[in-house]
């Protein structure tokens, strides 16, 4: 087999790898193998590849992997309630009171609540401020 077809698979070896266990260390290596391969395709010293390989990688884990576990962190953040619906300007079905009223969000019927003594009355718009549970609070746009 050929350098550059070794680091290749190399390559495709730590991709999978990252895909079974997300870690995004993997994919930093699978990146210096990458990289390598294009290298091997100039040089044939075995030796210098594997050095090459292995500094591309550690450049690789101890700068780009702070970044990519940065995005994937804010990311999670936003994949529940907070990221779908607070903040999200909402059609008011029902008179919303302190103590009752609903709202139509994405075609689903949520139960509403204002924060304070505020009546919103139906057909208003309103912007969603937080969520406890199955209710939603809201306040007049």
């Amino acid at each position: 087999m050929v350098l550059w077809q070794f680091y290749i698979v190399l390559a495709l070896v730590f991709v999978i790898l990252e895909m079974l266990l997300p870690s995004m260390f993997f994919l930093n290596l699978a990146l210096g193998a990458l990289i390598t391969a294009v290298i091997a395709v100039f040089a044939v010293d075995w030796i210098t590849l594997a050095i090459v390989f292995v500094v591309l990688s550690m450049l690789s884990i101890f700068f780009l992997r702070p970044l990519l576990i940065k995005n994937r962190n804010s990311k999670e953040k936003e994949t529940g309630i907070e990221g779908k619906y607070i903040g999200k300007e909402v059609k008011v079905t029902e008179t919303v009171t302190k103590t009752s009223g609903s709202i139509s969000v994405y075609d689903e019927r949520w139960e509403a609540r204002t924060c304070n003594d505020e009546e919103i009355p139906a057909g208003s718009m309103a912007r969603i401020v937080r969520n406890e549970s199955l209710i939603m609070f809201v306040e007049k746009v």
